[in-house]
Order: C-alpha cells, then sequence, then structure tokens
C-alpha cells in the first residue's frame, strides 16, 4: 500500500489524524535519505577500491616489462626472445587496460557519486531544513497565539499591540509556506523516453494541485471535505485544578441531529493525544459576557449527562460564532454559506441537442484536418458570444442549419466543450464517476471495455444518445489525427476532465484524470460496439464479488442532493438477501414490451440498474405538490411501485408483497442507513444508525413517518431499514 495523500482541507484543520499521516511522510522521506547515504558511501568505497585494484595491476605490468632473460651462450633462442616480447606486449595491454579503468573511475565519480551528493543535498536536504524551519515557525505562532489568547478583554488599550503580533506571526506562517512552495516549483528531474508521459501528468497534476490550493487559500470555508460533523475544530477548555483553572486544548467535535460533542485532549508538544476522549450530549449553549470573565471569546455549554456549566474559548470571534451557529447558541446566526449556484443554463433538451450537433456539422465540414483541433482555445469573448446566440430560443431557427463561416474553428469546438461543462452535471454523471474509474483501472483490457460497456446502458437515455454522438463524432477526429495531429489518447486528455469530472476537487480526484482519459479513450475506440450493441448478461453476485472490492471511501450524500446517486451497500443481512432475491425475481419474469409502454407514458427517463448488481441506487423522492385521489397500482405515484430498473429487464406493472417489504410492516422500528437533512419542516434530520419508534407507511409515496425524540415526521423510505 502507498502513502495516504495528504488534502489540503485536512491541513486546515490541522487535526491529530492528519499529523500521523503528515509523520508518515516524513519517515519515508528520511528512509530515502539514509538509502541513498549508504549508497554514496558504498559508491566511494568501490572507487577507492578499484584505484587499489589499478595500482597493483600497474605494478605488476612493470614487473612484466622489466623482465630480462640471462641467456647461456652468445646469443637467444628464438624462443626466449619471443617469450621476452610477450610479456613486454602484455605489460603494455595491462597499461592500457588500467588507463581506461581510470577514465571510467573519474566518470563513475561525476556521474554516480556527485549527482547523488547534490541531490540528497539540494532536494532532501532542502526538504528537511524546510521542516525545521516550519517547526520553528509553528512553535513560534503557537506561543503568539496563546499570548493573544491570554489576552484580558478587560485591557482595551493593549489589544491593538497584541493583535499586530498575532497578525504578523499569521503572515510570517504563510510567507514560508508559499516560499517553499515556490521553492520546489521548479524542481524538474531528467528522464528517459519510458517515463516521458509520467513527467508529464505530472506536470498537470501539479498545476491542479495549485489551483486547488489557491481557491482554499482563499475561501476555505467553501471547499471543505464531506464530514459527519455539523462543527470541528481546536477549542480551549476550562478546567477546574487543585491550584485553581487551566485551559487546555482540544479537539472537538459536534453532531446536530444526536446533540453529541466529543473533545479529545490534544498535546501541542508532542503533536498527539494528551488523555481520554470525552463525549457528553448538548443540552444548551449560552454566550459568555465580555466582563465576566478574563479570556475572550468564550461561551458556556450545559451537558445533559454532565452536571455543571462547561466553559470553552474559541480561537477568534468567527470561530466562536459558527461554534455558536452550530450549537443552535443564544448568539446572532449568520448565514457563512453560499447558496448553491447553478453552473449554467445548459441542458440535455432539443437546443441542447442542436447547438452540439450545428457544432459538430461545422467541424466535420470545415475543419476536421485543422491542427490542434479541439486542443487550440478559441477567445473567451467569442466563445461566449458564439453560445449566446445559440442559445437563445428567439434566434435559434436562423442558424438551423449551420453555423456560419465567419466563426473560426476554435471557437466552435471551444463552444462545444463549455456547452459541456454548463450542464448541471457531467455528461457521464457524478453517480457513476466512481464505477468508471474503477472500470478503467481493471487489469485486464477486454474487461475494461465491457464493464465500461454496461455503464454507459445504465445512463439516462438522453446522456447515453448525447455520448453516443459526441464520440461517433471524435472516433471521426481521430481517424484524421495524421492531419490534425489529435489522436485518441490526445482528445482523451482534453475530454476526460469534462465528461468525467469529480463532485469535489481533492487531491486524490486530481490523481484519477489519467483514468478519465483511459475512459475516453475505450469508448473512441470502441464506439460501435457501446453503443450499438447490448451489454453481455452481468455476472452473478458471487462473481461481482470477486471482481469488485467495496470502495471504503465513498459517502452517501445529504437528503439536499435531488439527483440519483449511486451507493456502495453494506453487507447484506438475511432480510435484505430476501428483499434482493424477491427483486431480482420478479425484475426476470417481465417482458421488455411493458417498460417501452412505460417508458413512453412517463417522459423523464428512468436510470437503468443491474438487477444482479450489488451496487444499488438510492434515490430520495420528490414531494408532489397535490397527489391523485386513487393512484392505480402500476402508477408510478403508487407507495408499491419498486423504484429499480435493468438495462435488460423492464419495469414490473405490479407490486410483489412480501413479509420484509417496509409497506406492509405497520408500527414497526428503523435504523437510519445514511444521514439526511430536513428541506422542510414536515421531514425528520437525523445521522446514520439513528433508530426510528413507530414507523409506518405515509400518505407521499416514497416517503414513511416515524418518531425521533417525540416529534414526527417523514423519512426517506429508502434511507432505512427494518429491525
Amino acid at each position: 500500500m502507498g502513502l495516504p495523500a495528504l488534502e489540503f482541507s485536512e491541513c486546515c484543520l490541522d487535526s491529530p489524524q492528519f499529523r500521523e499521516r503528515l509523520r508518515s511522510h516524513e519517515a519515508e522521506l528520511e528512509k530515502t535519505n539514509k538509502f541513498i547515504k549508504e549508497l554514496i558511501k558504498d559508491g566511494k568505497s568501490l572507487v577507492a577500491a578499484l584505484k587499489n585494484l589499478s595500482a597493483a595491476k600497474r605494478k605488476f605490468a612493470d614487473s612484466l616489462n622489466e623482465f630480462k632473460f640471462r641467456c647461456i651462450g652468445d646469443a637467444e633462442t628464438d624462443d626466449e626472445i619471443c617469450i621476452a616480447k610477450s610479456l613486454q606486449e602484455f605489460a603494455t595491454v595491462l597499461r592500457n587496460l588500467e588507463d581506461e579503468r581510470m577514465r571510467m573511475i573519474e566518470n563513475a565519480s561525476e556521474v554516480l557519486i556527485t549527482p547523488l551528493e547534490k541531490f540528497r543535498k539540494e532536494q532532501i536536504g532542502a526538504a528537511k531544513d524546510a521542516k525545521k524551519k516550519y517547526d520553528k515557525e509553528t512553535e513560534k505562532y503557537c506561543g503568539v497565539l496563546e499570548k493573544h489568547l491570554n489576552l484580558s478583554s478587560k485591557k482595551k488599550e493593549s489589544q491593538l499591540q497584541e493583535l499586530l503580533a498575532f497578525l504578523q506571526g499569521l503572515f510570517t506562517f504563510y510567507h514560508h509556506g508559499y516560499e517553499l512552495a515556490k521553492d520546489f516549483s521548479d524542481f524538474k528531474t531528467e528522464l528517459t523516453i519510458s517515463i516521458q508521459n509520467t513527467r508529464n501528468r505530472f506536470e498537470g497534476t501539479r498545476s491542479e494541485v495549485e489551483s486547488l490550493m489557491k481557491k482554499m487559500k482563499e475561501n476555505p470555508h467553501e471547499h471543505k471535505n464531506i464530514s459527519p460533523y455539523t462543527m470541528e475544530g481546536y477549542l480551549y477548555v476550562q478546567e477546574k485544578r487543585h491550584f485553581g483553572t487551566s485551559w487546555v486544548k482540544h479537539y472537538c467535535t459536534y453532531q446536530r441531529e444526536s446533540k453529541r460533542i466529543t473533545m479529545v485532549p490534544f498535546d501541542q508538544k508532542s503533536g498527539g493525544k494528551g488523555g481520554e476522549d470525552e463525549a457528553v450530549i448538548l443540552k444548551s449553549c449560552t454566550r459568555r459576557k465580555t466582563d465576566s470573565i478574563e479570556k475572550r471569546f468564550c461561551f458556556d455549554v450545559e451537558a445533559v449527562d454532565r452536571p455543571g456549566v462547561i466553559t470553552m474559548q474559541a480561537l477568534s470571534e468567527e470561530d466562536r460564532r459558527l461554534w455558536m451557529e452550530a450549537m443552535d447558541g443564544r448568539e446572532p446566526v449568520y448565514n457563512s454559506n453560499k447558496d448553491n449556484q447553478s453552473e449554467g443554463t445548459a441542458q440535455l433538451d432539443n437546443i441542447g441537442f442542436s447547438i452540439i450537433k450545428k457544432c459538430i456539422h461545422a467541424v466535420e465540414t470545415r475543419g476536421i484536418n485543422e491542427q490542434g483541433l479541439y486542443r487550440i482555445v478559441g477567445v473567451n469573448s467569442r466563445v461566449q458570444k458564439l453560445l449566446s446566440i445559440l442559445m437563445d430560443p428567439k434566434t435559434a431557427s436562423e442558424t438551423e442549419t449551420e453555423i456560419c463561416a465567419e466563426w473560426e474553428i476554435k471557437t466552435i469546438t471551444s463552444a462545444l466543450k463549455t456547452y459541456l461543462r454548463m450542464l448541471p452535471g457531467p455528461l457521464m454523471m457524478y453517480q457513476f464517476q466512481r464505477s468508471f474509474i474503477k472500470a478503467a483501472k481493471l487489469e485486464n483490457q477486454e474487461s475494461r471495455v465491457s464493464e465500461i460497456h454496461s455503464l454507459v446502458h445504465r445512463l439516462p437515455e438522453k446522456n447515453r444518445q448525447m455520448l453516443h454522438l459526441l464520440m461517433n463524432h471524435l472516433a471521426k477526429v481521430a481517424n484524421n489525427h495524421k492531419q490534425n495531429l489529435m489522436t485518441v489518447a490526445n482528445l482523451g486528455v482534453v475530454f476526460g476532465p469534462t465528461l468525467l469530472r469529480p463532485q469535489e476537487e481533492t487531491v486524490a480526484a486530481i490523481m484519477d484524470i489519467k483514468f478519465q482519459n483511459i475512459v475516453i479513450e475505450i469508448l473512441i475506440e470502441n464506439h460501435e460496439k457501446i453503443f450499438n450493441t447490448v451489454p453481455e448478461t452481468p455476472p452473478s453476485n458471487s462473481q461481482l464479488l470477486l471482481s469488485r472490492k467495496k470502495s471504503t471511501d465513498s459517502k452517501p450524500p445529504s437528503c439536499s442532493e435531488r439527483p440519483l446517486t449511486l451507493f456502495h451497500t453494506a453487507q447484506p443481512n438475511e432480510q435484505q438477501e430476501n428483499r434482493n432475491s424477491l427483486i431480482n425475481s420478479s425484475l426476470e419474469s417481465v417482458i421488455s414490451s411493458n417498460v417501452n409502454s412505460f417508458l413512453s407514458s412517463n417522459s423523464v427517463p428512468q436510470p437503468s440498474l443491474n438487477s444482479s448488481d450489488l451496487e444499488l441506487e438510492v434515490i430520495k423522492p420528490n414531494r408532489p405538490n397535490s397527489l391523485p385521489q386513487n393512484p392505480s397500482p402500476t402508477s408510478p405515484l403508487s407507495p408499491s411501485w419498486p423504484m429499480f430498473s435493468a438495462p435488460s429487464s423492464p419495469m414490473p406493472t405490479s407490486s410483489t408483497s412480501s413479509d420484509s417489504s417496509p409497506i406492509s410492516s405497520p408500527l414497526r422500528k428503523a435504523r437510519a442507513l445514511y444521514a439526511c437533512k430536513a428541506e422542510h419542516d414536515s421531514e425528520l434530520s437525523f445521522t446514520a444508525g439513528t433508530v426510528f419508534d413507530n414507523v409506518h407507511p405515509s400518505q407521499e409515496p416514497g416517503w414513511l413517518e416515524g418518531t425521533l425524540n417525540g416529534k414526527t415526521g417523514l423519512i426517506p423510505e429508502n434511507y432505512v431499514e427494518f429491525l
């Protein structure tokens, strides 16, 4: 297993778990440093030994050259003359050999020893020096922070000076962080041809990471990871001791649904836990008056299961406001979260298909052989102007046939890519993004194509049609790669991040960009098979368990996310296995004509799902404004209508009752599988694992009614399991 990625969002939190992962990276760096040091030492020893060997051989050659025969008589024989000359020739060969050996030794020092010493000194040594500087500045920052927090709120005249000192320490910390990033930006390594592609991917990844880091620094609250906690961070907790009171630093987390506060003591010197965890249930939260305590930014917390008042100190006034808001304290509530804005007005409707078809027609008729097609971008103002013309319903009829020749090909290709990015979600959908990535990571090429083939046919009809249209076009572009220089691999680099963009910008998502490109390459190379043929029968559950591992990092969305979202179910119990077998049997028993009649009567496309696949789509139903008086058994609004579909099996025309069905089990207990935040007053908010009482069917389809802490409200049916 490799080292875990270090996320910038976790760096902002600086939790103890993040410190542990950071230590593993530092330990690996130290291990590499020791290895290079030993390698240099052994190399020098080898060079010294070779020099000694060379000196000994030269001495031996000199002895051979100086050897003379003492003949008996007046003249030497031919054999004696031959032997003397042979010894001299052999001595000459040895000297020439040692001359070459010395040149090799001198080159070895320049090629091996010196680069290794330079790398160890300039790269690893620089990183260690930067770590020392970081530790020194961190110690300085913590000292300034504690000094800032220990200021008395009553001493108004000295606050400005202390605040300036705190800001100076904070700016110094970020300045050193900037300098470190700048020092490593010019780091380059000469590689052979076999790893040239890896270096190119590294350059792209680094720019993405720097962009993400810049966004994190500018708006850290808008780029936080999805967390099970309503609020988390460091707080100082007042603790009573024999000699008085002391303020102990804790890493605190709070869950609004369960009102559970967890406090983990933190030791700043060791960077780890300083004691046992403590958890309490919140009763109330009140802001502490400024003139009632020497410390600043304080608030009092009362717990249900602990007597007395717990006084806590936040790191700043803003930090206190966020904690008070999370705990519903007596403090003005400010909504710091910006409303989610749609990414554009682009849709997969008739206008959307018309725009894409016009762009494709213009490219194929006027610019299919233009070099750098789709790679070279157009002028942004021209692209926006063209899109505004194409997307305007009033002027759409004027450009019904084709785009005018006045528009450059690079402007048209940029408009096509921009329109795809303006869609509310990627064309290949957020819920299938992880599945496509896992398919690209399979070792066998045939397995990759088969898995992607199956996933494409699980997309909604309009998404699949648009993808089919686009892949046919890109295949034509790739066929002319000798003229336009856009191979299948180049097209994958261009369209991968657009069609398979992740829902969250993280370092792990950036690392998966190369697999997004592979998915697009497979779609282009196998577009005829994937879009014109039906995928083969999916493997059985046992085969799926052997070929797929459950993803542990997938996170269920909140109830506020209306689109269909793919979840990885946990290990099924006996009741769930019975339910799965019931669904499978009902799906296999229905003919394909029924699904066509159902889809034709309902204009909304239904996403498909393999009946034997363990990955189920969890849907939070939309609540209609009005309900029919007597819904028919086959109506989609009927509570008994199953919310599953399969690519090769039609929708059932009638529901099948079972003892394990939640609809037929009145007043039972149920447990939440995922967390959910209420969007209406009539809905309940809860976390995963919450147990509800008196659960029974509701009048609204797809919803149950249950009781939690004495409050009765609505619960999404597919978010719970019955006990």
